[in-house]
């Protein structure tokens, strides 16, 4: 009896230390496939963005029908009229064992979400990157013997892998593979997590650390907190229109019949809207950043606060025309950029009109987290992202957390339904 105790233990540990090499050997794949699209993309997306910007401002209208025609031409041709959903394709692919996210879903998601946003398709990659690292894991557990009981654990580790180096935050990719994608833990989840984790870490701190952003944080008081709070209910309401806009955008254009014009119609929309908010284009984190520099020094008047206003608007409505016409990519980086632009607006308003003092770059992140936060219905792994972004960062977990929270809760009580699948948001046991 003692034998066969011994023996089983032996067996499992086995097992472990075979999923612990599966993980290393996905989060490895994955770490090199979503470093080559995060930095192709942004180079190519600023370099056609300067050269357009300085030769002729007008081609920015058509750009975004080049993106997005080629994207139809590939899904018709190439990759044989097979559709792209998006994250909805994991979660289909976890609620049934033998249902698989086929091999063409990196290549496909990888080369459309270059296209999208290189061309000025106002979303980003990050979606694309989900989904494309899913299906390394996904692939991996079909085709390695050691990982045939560990289909969920792959996804996750592959995902994690993809969302760490994206942001540079480890701690973001795991949280995000549990709250959004496994929606459980358990001990084998943990073990293959915590393996891409760690090696998606080193990863990015011998070749990818520099943050998104470089302005550096500065310390917060206590006084803040109630603004914090408004900006987090805010920030609720306005993921709650965006995940509307999507939905209804993705409804409407599903209803043209011509190809042509359901493609020309919304990229051309969207084109129009860069040609006069040039901040709208591609993922608008380098159109970001400028607002961010320019929130240091420009003074503060009627003209400085209406092109935020038409940006914290017409960002996500934008991006869903960027889905809606075919365009690959999610709600990621119009959700984190348009909550900063929001927390700049919200903080220069009260310190102009109310006298406060507000600080800009804080409430920036505030803004990103709880628009995130909320979109996605993921306050941890919006905390652990956004305080990323920037240097120092981590110095305001508390009211990121506040913020995160906040708009969390009021985004799932006004409409409890997952973002990626439009299902019910299921109750989860916290971790």
């Amino acid at each position: 009896m003692q034998g066969n105790t011994t023996y089983r233990k032996k067996v499992v540990r086995y097992s472990y230390l075979k999923l612990i090499g599966s993980s290393a050997l996905v989060s490895i794949i994955c770490c090199l496939l979503a470093y080559s699209l995060k930095h192709s993309t942004g180079y190519v997306q600023e370099e056609l963005f300067e050269r357009v910007s300085s030769w002729n401002p007008k081609l920015f209208i058509i750009l975004p029908s080049i993106g997005i025609t080629a994207i139809y031409f590939l899904r018709k041709y190439a990759f044989q009229n097979r559709k792209n959903k998006g994250i909805k394709e994991i979660y289909t692919t976890l609620e049934t064992r033998k249902d698989h996210l086929p091999f063409f879903k990196i290549p496909s998601h990888y080369i459309n979400g270059f296209l999208t946003v290189i061309f000025g398709g106002s979303t980003g990659v990050e979606v694309s990157t989900v989904v494309a690292t899913a299906t390394v894991g996904n692939q991996a557990y079909k085709r390695l013997h050691p990982a045939w009981a560990y289909k969920t654990e792959l996804i996750c580790a592959g995902v994690i892998a993809g969302v760490t180096l994206l942001f540079g935050s480890a701690l973001g990719g795991f949280l995000f593979a549990f709250e959004v994608i496994a929606r459980r833990y358990n001990k084998t989840l943990l073990i293959s997590g915590l393996t891409s984790m760690a090696v998606a870490s080193v990863f990015v701190y011998y070749l990818d650390a520099s943050p998104l952003f470089t302005f550096e944080v500065k310390a917060w008081r206590w006084q803040a907190i109630p603004f914090v709070a408004i900006l987090g209910l805010i920030g609720g309401i306005l993921a709650l229109y965006f995940t509307k806009i999507v939905i209804y955008a993705k409804s409407y254009f599903a209803g043209i019949k011509s190809n042509f014009i359901r493609v020309n119609l919304g990229a051309i929309a969207v084109g129009t809207f860069i040609f006069f908010l040039p901040a709208l284009y591609g993922d608008s984190y380098h159109g970001l950043g400028e607002i961010l520099k320019s929130s240091l020094h420009d003074s503060i008047n009627l003209a400085y606060f209406l092109p935020l206003i038409l940006l914290v608007l017409l960002k996500p409505f934008v991006a869903s025309l960027t889905l809606g016409a075919g365009g690959d990519g999610g709600v990621f980086a119009p959700s984190i950029v348009t909550g900063a632009l929001l927390g700049v607006l919200f903080a220069q308003l009260c310190n102009h009109y109310l006298g406060t003092q507000l600080v800009v770059i804080n409430f920036a992140l505030f803004g990103a987290a709880a628009m995130l936060s909320a979109a996605i219905h993921a306050p941890f792994t919006a905390i652990f992202i956004i305080a990323s972004l920037v240097p120092g960062g981590y110095l305001l977990l508390a009211p990121l957390l506040i913020s995160s929270f906040i708009a969390k809760a009021l985004a799932k009580k006004l409409y409890p339904y997952n973002v990626y699948t439009y299902k019910e948001v299921a109750t989860a046991k916290p971790f």
